[in-house]
């Protein structure tokens, strides 16, 4: 591949539209270009990646025993009605109207697709497990894509569907396809954490993201630095801390406090800390009023809330709600002979003194409040973010925040779609059944932009070889040198016949400027061939390390593999 014939449109200054250095990166070193908002163009050496990160995934879905098939982009209104997310999904979801009036939308996912074509085969026993995967583009019509390909509208991504006869049968293929990412994170030499995650819209009872650490991750992580225990901030699990209240009882004191409704302003104002302030977060379930205490220097995790209530259908009380709900006095409620109302407490307060709360009147506060003494804290759950020197709930060990790229995800679905889409099995005695299933998303343009995010340096990208979309680059200084050149062709030819497709600079242009390109292009060796070949000699450089190489033309090819084989 010749720099004089291939499209590389390298960019010497920052585009205005990039963020992040994965995106300038990318834009710069002519390997994509923007379309629209969020939706790119991946030009041949951006292509020859994705293809590498694609055929990583597609061996490793085929040694876990998936099958690869090809489903629609376009899918009709109907089994998404029928499994209640044509509406769930909201404005992210593309959708258009054919020329018949018939609705349809452009697949963020395939749940519904697939469960329908599997479930039309009317599988027995005999015919399962089955695990399907396809790589495909999908759109997702985000409010802000950003970041370039790690928030776009149009992606690259692996999806998989798994149907079994049960719960047990379904764990074994949910293993196998988190060693299967696993073992792609480590091939495209990321590391990743796998968490504990909520399940959004795809559903289901359990998922993992398989998550990047890096600070322009969008999603905030909490993990463990002693074990590999990892969750999403709003599904994490803590010990409870040991920080809250005071380790000695109090008078039970009502105290005046005007105007004073936020935690900050009455620890200020009685000379305390959050620490001892118990905050209230009123919301509505169901038409019901709920008070929820936490320590007053957490906050309240609606994603635990939800699983706690069992219900999403809840939303913090509204100011022109308050008159329907007077046994609660916002900014003053405590739990101190609170009736009314529905209570819940965080899994801190319990056994906690010392405490500042609410007296339930405005205006007023209760000072040296003990659960158990004052208030018994009898509806008791973990509905609260982490905070920094919390402990792990496994081991005891320090949990820490992070952000996190996610390149992954696989959910256990259980019953969710196979049921209302009518997809079931005939089991051993000839009964119908609904297949439990699992599904398995990975995204191959964001594995793309991620690679490039974390193996970078001020000069440009430092691909690992595994991903590069190719091996190395030929740098032939002064092209109009006929030894330059026939050495060059010499080179081309030899490393080809090894299998090996390299990169030729062969442009008309500086020294300085393939230099430069070289470095951002970023991949693993550079072949310069110089001045240095007077003296019968040309230079290896390995981009990851910097190392730089002399050898002879004649063994060049040799030193050329051994030198590939150990860049990272």
């Amino acid at each position: 591949m010749r720099l004089s014939r291939v499209t590389v449109p390298t960019l010497k200054e920052k585009p205005a539209e990039a963020e992040i250095p994965s995106h300038e990166l990318l834009l710069r070193a002519g390997m994509m270009r923007s379309v629209a908002a969020g939706i790119y163009a991946l030009l041949p050496l951006g292509t020859l990646a994705l293809e590498k990160i694609e055929d990583i995934v597609r061996e490793e879905m085929n040694a876990a025993g998936a099958m690869e098939v090809v489903l629609p982009g376009l899918h009709p209104s109907d089994p998404w009605i029928q499994s209640g997310r044509w509406q769930a999904y909201g404005p992210e979801m593309m959708r258009l109207v054919d020329r018949q009036g018939r609705e349809f939308c452009f697949a963020p996912t395939a749940e519904e697709v697939i469960t329908l074509m599997v479930s039309r085969t009317a599988p027995s026993y005999r015919d399962l497990p089955l695990n399907l995967y396809q790589i495909q583009t999908k759109f997702r019509d985000e409010i802000r894509p950003r970041f370039g390909l790690l928030r776009a509208r149009e992606f690259r991504m692996k999806d998989a569907y798994s149907f079994h006869t049960s719960e047990e049968e379904l764990d074994d293929t949910y293993r196998s396809m988190y060693e299967a990412y696993s073992a792609v994170a480590r091939r495209c030499s990321l590391d990743v954490r796998v968490i504990d995650a909520a399940t959004g819209l795809i559903g289901g009872d359990v998922s993992q993201e398989f998550m990047v650490i890096s600070e322009v991750g969008e999603d905030e992580i909490i993990y463990c630095t002693e074990c590999e225990y990892g969750a999403s901030a709003e599904m994490e699990v803590h010990r409870p801390g040991v920080g809250f209240g005071s380790p000695e009882s109090g008078k039970l004191e009502e105290v005046k406090t005007p105007g004073m409704v936020s935690v900050e302003d009455v620890a200020v104002y009685l000379d305390t800390d959050n620490a001892h302030v118990l905050k209230c977060v009123l919301y509505v379930v169901g038409g019901e009023a709920l008070a929820v205490f936490v320590p007053g220097y957490r906050e309240v995790s609606e994603a635990k809330l939800e699983c706690v209530l069992g219900t999403g259908d809840f939303h913090p009380l509204r100011e022109d709600e308050r008159e329907l709900y007077p046994a609660v006095t916002a900014g003053f409620t405590g739990p101190v002979g609170l009736e009314g109302v529905r209570i819940l407490f965080d899994q801190e307060v319990k056994g906690s003194r010392g405490l500042v709360c609410g007296a339930n009147r405005v205006d007023h506060h209760l000072k040296g409040v003990e659960e158990g003494r004052d208030f018994k804290a009898d509806s008791v759950a973990d509905i609260a973010y982490t905070v920094e020197g919390d402990l792990c709930a496994r081991c005891g060990g320090v949990l820490r925040k992070a952000r996190g790229i996610e390149i992954g995800h696989i959910f256990k679905l259980g019953l969710k779609y196979s049921e209302p889409l009518g997809a079931s099995f005939t089991d051993q005695d000839g009964n119908g059944k609904p297949m439990v299933m699992g599904t398995y998303g990975i995204g191959t343009s964001r594995i793309l932009a991620t690679v490039v995010e974390l193996h970078h340096d001020d000069a440009g990208i430092k691909w690992p070889k595994a991903v590069a979309p190719l091996p190395l680059e030929l740098l032939v200084l002064s092209p109009e040198s006929a030894e330059q050149a026939k050495v060059a062709a010499d080179l081309e030819q030899g490393l080809k016949a090894s299998g090996m497709e390299i990169l030729v600079d062969d442009r008309d242009v500086s020294p300085g400027i393939k230099f430069n390109d070289a470095d951002l292009i970023g991949l693993p060796a550079q072949v310069i061939i110089g001045n240095k070949l007077a003296e019968g000699k040309i230079d290896l450089k390995l981009r990851y390390s910097g190392e730089r190489i002399e050898t002879f033309p004649e063994g060049a090819n040799q030193a050329i593999e051994r030198a590939i084989d150990v860049a990272t």
